[in-house]
């Protein structure tokens, strides 16, 4: 069976771009082409990724799981072209004499924006979607939002009233490790067995980072070092994954990171530490098929982690590091959006999600219906 298709509607080209942190949105309106992620000097989020993909669809000649429609009654979803991640990086500071940021500024009208159009007003904006994947991205539109569906890397850094699983979705990052194509180092071609490059003192969650140092830092077939992306940190961490039996996942300011998806992509079985990560697409994805889960209790006991990694045998490896190679394409951005990539694999989870979506706009029109009544 197919699998579902989403239809979405994006709003109104004029009206989109006085909510964008830039002028990428009139870039990427104007024609995708045109756009490339150098432009900013910063890697495309999610939102990037999502808008494009709509840009070049149509109902006319659909290609993916997401079409594009004219009429917002003709939409399941309403996609807002809002760049919040971007918006973060580059205007979350005060710039003086101004006393409040570009950023919440932004935010504020994309609020009053979204709340004053009809669409919003037909379903209390419960059929919105609403892109904000940097953990710190929406911090003050957030509990005005909420009732739309948010696409997020995790649920770390949001109230459960404003944000949970059932509700939104949770999308991978971007990985910075470079693919693992035609990878035929198996078993006996990976000399280290656990790997872990990154910041290793971190604060909230993290602090586990820096006692798992201490214990494994003198074991023998063991990397775990600082790093980070300067001094060619990312090409260095593609080659540690790449020649690495396990690889670390373990939490740091929030449940989740890029460092999942490089292991992914590097076919690196990952090690995941992190008691309150969620995972995208894992209500059709079994990760427990090419990754090993470990509490945090029980990581930080001595000799744990190492009896239980040592305890995996080759074949039960080989095994795991073969279906990292089958699911890695549903880790992937990319424009055209591919069969299963993580571009289509968000719009199909989204599709799954669209009966809710619609109780929730036919209840909300239900009681508004009521309301106007009584008066």
């Amino acid at each position: 069976m197919a699998p579902p298709r989403a239809r979405a509607l994006l709003l109104p080209l004029a009206a989109a771009t006085v909510l964008v942190a830039s002028t990428i949105f009139l870039f990427a309106a104007a024609g995708a082409s045109r756009w490339r992620p150098a432009d900013t000097g910063l890697p495309p989020g999610v939102e990037y990724w999502l808008t494009l993909d709509l840009l070049a669809s149509s109902s006319a000649a659909p290609c993916g799981p997401a079409v594009r429609v004219a009429d917002s009654r003709d939409a399941d979803v309403i996609f807002v072209p809002f760049f919040a991640s971007l918006s973060y990086n580059r205007h979350s500071k005060a710039v003086p004499p101004e006393k409040v940021s570009r950023d919440m500024s932004l935010q504020e009208k994309l609020v009053r924006y979204l709340v004053a159009q009809p669409e919003w007003k037909r379903s209390g904006g419960a059929d919105h979607v609403v892109v904000a994947h940097h953990p710190n991205s929406l911090l003050h539109a957030r509990s005005a939002l909420f009732p739309a569906v948010f696409v997020l890397s995790d649920f770390g850094r949001y109230h459960p009233r404003v944000a949970s699983l059932e509700k939104d979705l949770i999308a991978p990052y971007r990985h910075m490790a470079k693919t693992f194509v035609n990878d035929t180092a198996g078993f006996d071609d990976r000399p280290t067995l656990l790997y872990f490059r990154g910041a290793i003192y971190r604060k909230e969650g993290g602090n586990i980072r820096q006692e798992l140092y201490n214990m494994l830092k003198d074991e023998n077939d063991v990397f775990f070092s600082f790093g980070s992306v300067q001094d060619h940190g990312v090409s260095k961490a593609s080659q540690g994954m790449h020649s690495s039996k396990f690889c670390l996942n373990i939490a740091g300011d929030t449940p989740s990171s890029n460092r999942l998806f490089d292991a992914i992509v590097s076919h690196c079985v990952p090690v995941i530490i992190s008691d309150d990560i969620e995972l995208p697409y894992e209500d059709i994805l079994d990760y427990s098929k090419f990754s090993i889960f470990v509490r945090s209790s029980d990581a930080i006991k001595k000799g744990y982690l190492m009896r239980l990694i040592k305890g995996i045998n080759k074949h039960r490896w080989t095994r795991m590091w073969k279906r990292l190679k089958e699911v890695d394409k549903h880790f992937e951005y990319q424009f055209p959006s591919h069969k299963d990539d993580a571009v289509q694999m968000i719009w199909q989870a989204l599709a799954r999600k669209v009966p809710s979506i619609r109780l929730k706009a036919h209840r909300f029109r239900r009681s508004s219906r009521s309301e106007r009544g009584s008066k």
